[in-house]
């Protein structure tokens, strides 16, 4: 993981849109800026089995659309990512526009890499629970778990492991970790 240093003031979306796209995944987190290399073969595996299950379950209901990156998602004016797979139901619909996400999604899926696992575990999780994100999920293909975050109280609460995982965002949608690894 790169990490540019934020000129004053803080990077926003306008910044963000002028990257160029060299293949790498670019992010802005309180204004700074990071850069990952693309995902592995294995990564994209996990996030194509999770993505399945989800769109399975939620987008072909008409419950919400799910995606999988990349997508940007702007959080605030300084803080634009592109998670893994992001959900976004049906009654928050408004939040999706013709060039991202514009607002806070139902749930976000973030994927451990050797390249972003700080990233991901430290600043985006704190980012995401400053912004009020419902559900986070930690996913880690190397030791194969599942960590499931709900905001409670505008805290993150860790949800027992378990092969499956239910997502408390949405009634009756259940993901099998046996169908993921």
């Amino acid at each position: 993981m790169t990490i540019h240093a934020a000129s004053k003031p803080k990077l926003g979306y306008d910044d963000y849109a002028k990257i160029p796209d060299d293949g790498q995944r670019h992010e802005i987190v309180d204004g700074k800026h990071f850069v990952n290399p693309a995902s592995t073969p294995y990564h994209q595996t996990v996030s194509r089995r999770l993505h399945h299950q989800l769109y399975k379950q939620i987008e072909l209901s008409g419950r919400g659309e799910v995606y999988y990156a990349p997508v940007d998602v702007q959080l605030s004016d300084h803080d634009i990512v592109q998670p893994d797979i992001v959900l976004v139901l049906t009654r928050n619909k408004s939040i999706i526009t013709s060039t991202r996400i514009h607002g806070i999604p139902d749930l976000i899926v973030e994927i451990l890499s050797p390249s972003s696992a700080k990233l991901d575990r430290v600043h985006k999780k704190e980012l995401y629970q400053r912004a009020g994100v419902p559900e986070f999920w930690l996913v880690d293909p190397a030791q194969r778990t599942l960590e499931q975050l709900i905001a409670v109280n505008g805290k993150f609460e860790l949800r027992p492991s378990a092969d499956e995982v239910h997502v408390a965002t949405v009634e009756n949608v259940t993901v099998r970790l046996a169908d993921v690894w």
